[in-house]
C-alpha cells in the first residue's frame, strides 16, 4: 500500500477545519440518518404494517402465506458505507473554480471522515475506463487518507470513449454482499443500461445517487463563438452561443435530459443528492440529511430528490 501523500493530509486537515467542524455543530448526532437502514442483521419476520419500508417485504414468505410480511432487522453498531466513484472524462469538467472531480473528492472525504469517526467502515470502487481500483471497507483516519490519496492519484481517463456506468454498479453488486449504504457519485453521463443494475442494488442496499453537475450544463450563456468538446468522445465543434435560438434548444434538451434522469433515479428507488460545482458542501449535506429524516417517516419505494443551484460538451 502506498503511503498517503502530503496533499491528501493537507486537504483532509482543511476539510476537517472548514467543513466537518461546521457539520458537527449542525448535525448534533444526526449523522446516523446518512446510514439509514444499514448495518442490519435479520432478526425476525412479521406481517406488514402501515408505514413499513416496502423494500423490507419478504416476497417469498408473502407469496407462501398470501399476506405481506416484512423482514425485521436488528441494528449492528458497526456499519459499512461504500462509495461507487465515477471518474470518467466528463467528471473533469467545471465552468468555474471547481471541477466536478473536485466536488466528488471533497464530498467523499467529508462523508468518509464523518462516518469513520463514529466507528463505521468505508470502502470504494473507482471507475475510469473500467472498474480499475478497489479500496476495501475499513475504519479510521488513516484509511480515509488512503481513500483520498487513491482518488487524487487515480489517472484521468482518456477521451474518445464512453462511460459504461452499469459496469461499476454490477461490480458493486458482486463485491458488496452485506447490506450497506452505497453512495453512487457520478454525473450519470453514460451509455444506457445503468438503470436496471442501480435498481437491483437498491433492493439489497440503501443506495444514494450523488449526482454531480455544473451550471453550464443546464443553461448556456451568451459567450459568442465558443469551441465545445464532448468530454466523453473528444469530438469538437464551434457553436455561436450568441444565437438565441441555439441557446433555447440547448436549454430544452438539457431540461428534457434532467426530467428523464430524475425519473430514472426515482424508478430505481434511490434517494438523490444533486451537487453542483457552485454549491456549498455543508448546506448540501444538511439539506440531504433533512430529506433523509423526512423519508424515514414515510413509506419508501420511490426515490426522493433534493435540488441545488448536464451533458453534452466541455469548453476546450
Amino acid at each position: 500500500m502506498s503511503r498517503p501523500s502530503s496533499d491528501a493530509e493537507q486537504l483532509l486537515r482543511r476539510l476537517e477545519w472548514t467543513v466537518l467542524r461546521r457539520l458537527d455543530g449542525l448535525l448534533q448526532g444526526d449523522y446516523r440518518t446518512l446510514l439509514r437502514g444499514t448495518g442490519m442483521d435479520l432478526a425476525d419476520l412479521r406481517e406488514y404494517q402501515h408505514h413499513d419500508d416496502v423494500r423490507h417485504i419478504d416476497w417469498n414468505v408473502t407469496a407462501r402465506l398470501s399476506t405481506p410480511h416484512v423482514r425485521v432487522f436488528t441494528e449492528d453498531r458497526e456499519m459499512s458505507a461504500w462509495f461507487l466513484l465515477d471518474l470518467s472524462p466528463s467528471i473533469d469538467f467545471g465552468s468555474g473554480s471547481q471541477r466536478k472531480r473536485d466536488v466528488s473528492v471533497e464530498f467523499v472525504t467529508v462523508l468518509a471522515r464523518l462516518l469513520t469517526r463514529h466507528g463505521n467502515r468505508v470502502g470504494a470502487l473507482l471507475y475510469g475506463s473500467g472498474v480499475d481500483a478497489v479500496v476495501p471497507a475499513r475504519g479510521g483516519r488513516r484509511h480515509v487518507l488512503r481513500l483520498l490519496h487513491t482518488m487524487q492519484t487515480h489517472p484521468e481517463a482518456t477521451a474518445a470513449m464512453t462511460t459504461r456506468l452499469h459496469e461499476l454498479l454490477e461490480s458493486a453488486g458482486n463485491l458488496v454482499r452485506r447490506r450497506s449504504t452505497l453512495f453512487v457519485v457520478s454525473d450519470f453521463i453514460s451509455e444506457p443500461g445503468w438503470e436496471k443494475p442501480l435498481g437491483m442494488l437498491a433492493l439489497h442496499h440503501d443506495v444514494i445517487a450523488v449526482r454531480l453537475l455544473d451550471p453550464l450544463e443546464l443553461d448556456l450563456p451568451d459567450l459568442g463563438l465558443v469551441p465545445l468538446r464532448d468530454a466523453e468522445t473528444g469530438e469538437q465543434l464551434l457553436v455561436d452561443t450568441h444565437d438565441a435560438g441555439f441557446r433555447k434548444r440547448f436549454a430544452r434538451i438539457a431540461a428534457q435530459r434532467e426530467a428523464e434522469l430524475r425519473q430514472a433515479l426515482a424508478r430505481a428507488g434511490v434517494d438523490t443528492l444533486e451537487l453542483s460545482t457552485d454549491d456549498d458542501l455543508v448546506d448540501a449535506i444538511m439539506r440531504f440529511t433533512d430529506l433523509r429524516k423526512h423519508r424515514s417517516r414515510a413509506v419508501s419505494g420511490s426515490g426522493a430528490s433534493v435540488k441545488f443551484p448536464t451533458h453534452l460538451q466541455q469548453l476546450a
